[in-house]
């Protein structure tokens, strides 16, 4: 898998951009993908970055209704990436704080 393929897209929250000072950034993957390919797509995409640690959690689709209508959205993945204090931070999130 190609690294675009694994990091689908960054999650900006309000919880999320909370964690950017202690260099905790938050994104959504591929649900097939594990730790290791995440950690190394994140290095591959953004430059100067490495890697501490990465926490994944499956999210459940949540029900919505429309009228008389309910469905389900989709499950997704999110991952919690932590960089090493030594390394340089993501350009993408420095315009959001």
């Amino acid at each position: 898998m190609l690294a675009q393929d694994i990091i689908i897209r960054p999650v900006v929250t309000e919880k999320g951009m909370s964690g950017i000072a202690e260099k905790k950034y938050t994104f959504e993957v591929a649900k097939n993908a594990n730790k290791i390919e995440i950690a190394k797509a994140v290095e591959e995409l953004f430059k100067d970055v490495k890697v501490a640690k990465v926490n994944t959690v499956s999210m459940r689709g949540k029900l919505r209704r429309q009228g008389r209508y309910q469905g389900y959205t989709r499950s997704w993945k999110k991952a919690y990436v932590t960089l090493t204090p030594d390394s340089k931070d993501i350009e993408f999130f420095e315009g959001m704080m």
